[in-house]
């Protein structure tokens, strides 16, 4: 078995196959689709290595080759397959006020007096913006906007980001026992951003 990841980032997701010589459909989660063959391997939680040997587009997906993966069958075994390179794999080209979503899971998150209230947990966008899921004052699955207003620092090498709760919402959710986002995630959005250039989670 291939040596685990130290810091996965998930690249990619095999899906159907695609003819009869072990092709298979793959959606991307990078910037250029094509540029998922630009870091070597990819990788399996499993410990699995995929060596690419041929790529191209097809609509929303690419089209891949795997090396060792020659018909039909084999590639239908690997649908669902989630392929994932080390955070190290990938370039720290980002601009301000962007960041890479792994980057972002399991920071401490602080109010502005500096007191430590939380964690983050995730990143989601469900069509209307980023939002960063945290853990807030014992509460899971807490939802806030990744905007400047509610997220006013970012401080990845700190290993915190801070907070306007009254800005995030969660004033009115401690009020009343449930979470009200005060104005919508795409206003004076962040980016945080999945393996872009390389491929989802600076």
């Amino acid at each position: 078995m291939e040596q685990s990841l130290k810091n996965p980032v998930q690249m990619a997701v095999i899906g159907a196959a695609h003819g009869i010589h072990g092709e298979v459909r793959v959606k991307t989660f990078t910037e250029d689709p094509l540029a998922l063959g630009e870091y070597g391997p990819v990788k399996a939680l499993d410990g699995r290595s995929f060596e690419i040997l041929d790529i191209r587009p097809a609509g929303d997906m690419v089209v891949v080759r795997f090396k060792g993966v020659s018909d039909r069958n084999a590639a239908e075994a690997l649908n669902g397959t989630a392929l994932y390179v080390d955070r190290s794999a990938l370039p720290d080209d980002t601009e301000e006020g962007e960041f890479y979503h792994a980057d972002l899971i399991g920071l401490e998150i602080r109010g502005v007096s500096g007191e430590v209230i939380g964690k983050v947990t995730a990143v989601q966008n469900f069509g209307g913006g980023d939002l960063l899921e945290i853990t807030h004052r014992n509460k899971k699955g807490v939802l806030i906007p990744f905007s400047e207003a509610a997220v006013p620092l970012v401080d990845v090498a700190g290993g915190f980001i801070a907070i306007d709760e009254m800005a995030a919402g969660l004033i009115d959710m401690e009020e009343n026992g449930s979470p009200e986002l005060s104005g919508s995630a795409s206003e004076t959005d962040r980016r945080p951003r999945g393996p872009k250039n390389a491929g989802e989670n600076r």
